[in-house]
């Protein structure tokens, strides 16, 4: 019997910087399932099992981000930024509540928003406005070493929706009936636990306080059905991250993006595929997973995606994908700024510096910036025709508009590389007639949807044209979000130009034999992935069904395969979850 390696035991309790701790690591699995034994023994205790979870979350934190780093203006671990904040957030939302009249309850409010949207500034963005400035006023002031706290963006908007429900009246803090220190503490418990709660910490889904708080106090309580529920999320989460998106990440979707003239048109455009594949089951899995595990612990989380590229329309993609942000940025941003109550060119207007805000929130980067715009320009155009006439109005028609409105954009892009001399003109030549065969196939697919629709007096044909275009032009931004990843080597714009200067001036075609040579496995778990996201939905509650009848040996014996499957292709590199970096 070999002898146990107890220096590969104790990284378990310590921050291991080559293997943070994620989902999909067998290190994960094995602290939950201390932590849920031990959760299991304390049910009957609300005070206890709510400690025991807070302690597992600061440490959950602390394993994923690790320190000491620099924080503001001092060396000190990225979870003590997670409890400064819970404190200032927890006495906020309490001043909030207890001040007289509106006017010291929104002093408060301002007082919240300026520490979160600072603390978010700070850390974010510094080094972004900095560059403005540095470009804009010719001076050289030097980049700032800050560090990213993960998650951030998620736990700071979190704590937002908080302050504002509670000043708009929605709910009361937990702190409303805190008389005593014993209360107090029962109080502050309470909201640490609703913050740091780690199934949704790093990537959430985003949780509503009035979602989430009445559940903190009430007997978990997990059914057959439930269990069953909660093991398919997380063996299906396992399976889009581990085996569809890491695979195809590392071995292709990444070397293309990291140097793209290196590579065919043809290799471009899959990878720009792969890589709409491989975020949604990257993300969609961990959603999937945070779901699962939140259950197994008895509670319930809201749903974060629902099969978004099924979508024909791209207000119906954004209330399929990000489901928590999307609704997030609605309630609190774009009906704050007006919504539609002030006429058609407010609303156009609020949905654009809604949606620039929130590409802004994914990243400090112009391209982040760029890739909301398209999509706010998007939405306002599609809503303005959702109520126009049958031909108008039909999916085929208002999602062609948009890609009309993107190939517009990019066909005086060209023109103004080319005179610059950015492209030569074998590329404009080359790239002028992709935009416009793509052009023609989509008019003619357009029209055929719409004519038939109209003369059907029926949408037969114009949702599963609308669902091919606004597809590609979800896809077409990914390429904006891809290059704005924080690993990549390259400058975002160079790389969003290479990208498309490949795919559309030298595609080749006949590469295809060499790249399914190259790369059938990536291929074949791409085109893997677009199955599972477009097979019917009843054939998955029928397995689903299928699992929850089942008896407790078979289910074990499916949740173990799963495992060794996830084993078996986990690769030896570590790759973190897409959403981390925000």
């Amino acid at each position: 019997m070999p002898p146990i390696n107890w220096t590969d035991f104790s990284g378990l309790w310590t921050y291991v910087a080559s293997r943070p701790l994620l989902f999909s690591n067998l290190e994960f699995f094995i602290l939950f399932f201390i932590f849920y034994t031990l959760y299991l023994l304390l049910l009957r205790s609300f005070n206890l099992r709510l400690l025991l979870t807070t302690i597992f979350s600061l440490f959950f934190y602390y394993k994923c981000t690790g320190g000491p780093v620099n924080l503001w203006v001092l060396y000190t671990y990225p979870f003590m930024l997670l409890i400064f904040s819970t404190v200032v957030d927890f006495f906020l939302g309490h001043f909030i509540y207890k001040a007289n009249g509106k006017g010291g309850k929104l002093f408060f409010l301002i007082l919240s928003l300026v520490f979160n949207l600072g603390m978010l500034v700070y850390f974010k963005y510094t080094n972004f406005f900095i560059g403005i400035f540095n470009y804009s006023f010719h001076t050289d002031w030097a980049l700032q070493n800050i560090y990213l706290p993960a998650g951030i963006s998620f736990f700071v908007f979190q704590t937002l929706s908080y302050s504002l429900d509670v000043y708009r009246g929605l709910i009361k803090p937990v702190s409303s009936e805190m008389k005593d220190f014993h209360s107090f503490l029962r109080s502050f418990l309470d909201f640490g636990f609703f913050v740091t709660f780690f199934p949704q910490l790093l990537a959430g889904p985003i949780v509503r306080a009035y979602d989430f708080l009445p559940q903190i106090r009430r007997k978990p309580i997990l059914s057959n059905q439930q269990m069953s529920r909660a093991l398919i999320l997380i063996m299906g989460g396992l399976l889009k991250k581990t085996i569809i998106s890491d695979y195809i990440s590392i071995n292709f979707v990444d070397r293309v993006f990291e140097n793209p003239s290196l590579y065919s048109g043809l290799e471009n455009l899959m990878a720009t595929y792969g890589y709409a594949i491989q975020i949604y089951c990257d993300f969609s899995g961990y959603s999937d997973m945070a779901i699962g595990l939140a259950l197994l612990l008895g509670f319930t989380l809201p749903d974060n995606f629902h099969t978004p590229y099924r979508s024909s329309s791209i207000q119906e993609f954004w209330r399929r994908w990000h489901i928590s942000l999307s609704s997030w940025l609605r309630d609190y941003l774009y009906i704050s700024l007006g919504g539609n109550r002030k006429g058609k060119f407010f609303t156009y207007f609020n949905l654009m510096i809604t949606m620039v805000l929130g590409g802004l929130w994914h990243g400090a980067s112009w391209v982040f910036i760029a890739w909301g715009a398209l999509h706010g320009i998007a939405l306002a155009i599609d809503r303005a025709m959702s109520g126009k006439s049958r031909f108008w109005g039909n999916p085929a028609m208002r999602a062609f508009i948009i890609v009309v409105m993107v190939q517009g954009t990019l066909q005086f892009i060209l023109y103004t590389l080319s005179s610059s001399g950015g492209i030569t003109p074998e590329q404009m030549s080359s790239l002028t007639w992709a935009n416009l065969a793509f052009f023609s196939l989509s008019l003619l697919l357009t029209l055929l949807a719409t004519v038939v629709d109209v003369m059907s007096n029926r949408l037969i044909i114009g949702p599963w044209v609308g669902t091919f275009l606004t597809f590609h032009f979800v896809t077409f931004c990914w390429i904006l979000f891809r290059a704005g990843a924080l690993n990549n080597p390259n400058p975002p714009l160079d790389t969003t130009a290479a990208v498309l200067t490949q795919i559309g001036s030298s595609l080749h075609p006949e590469l295809w034999g060499q790249l399914w040579d190259g790369y059938k496995q990536v291929l074949l778990l791409i085109g893997l992935g677009y199955l599972l996201h477009f097979l019917p939905t009843r054939w998955y509650n029928f397995w689903d069904g299928l699992f929850e009848r089942s008896p407790a040996p078979v289910k074990s014996l499916v949740l173990a395969f799963i495992v060794w499957l996830v084993i078996q292709t986990a690769s030896a590199e570590v790759v973190p979850f897409i959403y981390f970096q925000f």
